[in-house]
């Protein structure tokens, strides 16, 4: 096990580094810099002015001298400076006050769609055909084909505008700023709307791993020592149907953080995915560069988390 660990680890070195000079090269490839619109907008006809500002932020330099640039200062601990969303200000700074939000979103959507997935597979799996599993069967399609942003504008204006039930946006009311239970409230939408993939995805895929291992001889053969039913469902066919569902939960972990960049500017919720929107359309290329490294690190961890999980849910694999 150790020895994996280290191998993983240097893998998992690697694949960041090669990560990061893809995405720092389709990112700083792009035309134009954070102070063309505002030379557009002010009329200035001076080009070399425009010149000098870039050359400020480094803009004039190659691709390669500023990716080397940005390691370098990555490896001392530093995203570097927000050209246009807070200028001046560090990276780290800006991405630390947004990432704690980013986290409670995604770790409440991930253990409600866990939860959820759970019973609903679990219940379709064990009364298939039945209304319940034909019920759930029409909720997965609805989950999976439905797009998050539409179905978070149609819970903002029913529940948020007409009903009032819950706010339309923002992480706290103002002068609650240290209530929890405000701070819970107002993720409730955005967690939904987060979940509903996730949910649907995760509900089928139970099903049909719960479905083919029910089927199996040694489940028959539990059955026939006359283990009551509860038990054959918990203790030998669920453990082994979670095992590929393992997989699929790792992986989503990113597609959860790419589902809320459309669920956060929704709802106007302040974390990692309105950050990047904002940086985009700001052309702030160290904040942008810094959340897709962030996300890309996410993903990396994610599969060797997938990894130590199969040996925790089934104690057979050994590396």
């Amino acid at each position: 096990m150790t020895r994996f660990l280290v191998r993983r680890s240097i893998e998992m070195g690697i694949t960041l580094v090669l990560a990061s000079m893809l995405l720092f090269g389709i990112l700083n490839l792009a035309p134009g810099g954070p102070f063309d619109a505002q030379i557009a907008q002010s009329h200035v006809q001076d080009p070399t002015y425009l010149e000098r500002l870039n050359k400020m932020i480094g803009l004039d330099k190659p691709v390669h001298e500023r990716y080397l640039n940005w390691i370098g200062n990555v490896l001392h601990g530093s995203l570097g400076e927000s050209w246009s969303i807070a200028r001046g200000q560090e990276v780290n700074a800006i991405i630390g006050s947004r990432l704690p939000n980013t986290v409670m979103l995604m770790t409440t959507g991930l253990v409600f769609s866990l939860l959820i997935a759970l019973v609903i597979g679990t219940v379709s799996a064990v009364r298939q055909y039945s209304a319940l599993d034909n019920l759930f069967t029409a909720f997965s399609f609805f989950g999976i084909s439905i797009p998050a942003f539409w179905f978070g504008l149609i819970m903002l204006k029913f529940f948020g505008l007409q009903l009032r039930i819950f706010p339309v946006g923002g992480i706290y009311s103002v002068g609650h700023e240290n209530d929890i239970f405000d701070r819970l409230w107002h993720l409730v939408l955005p967690m939904i709307v987060l979940s509903l993939l996730q949910v649907a995805q995760w509900s089928r895929f139970l099903r049909s791993s719960l479905l083919e291992t029910l089927r199996q001889d040694y489940v028959r053969t539990a059955r026939a020592k006359g283990q009551i039913e509860r038990l054959v469902l918990f203790r030998h066919a669920m453990r082994n149907a979670l095992i590929p569902l393992v997989t699929v939960i790792a992986l989503a972990i990113p597609t959860l953080f790419g589902g809320a960049i459309f669920t956060e500017y929704i709802f106007n919720w302040p974390g990692m995915g309105q950050l990047l929107v904002n940086a985009v359309l700001s052309v702030d290329w160290p904040v942008a560069m810094g959340v897709v490294i962030i996300t890309a690190a996410l993903t990396i961890a994610a599969n060797f988390l997938a990894d130590v999980a199969y040996v925790i849910v089934d104690p057979r694999i050994r590396y």
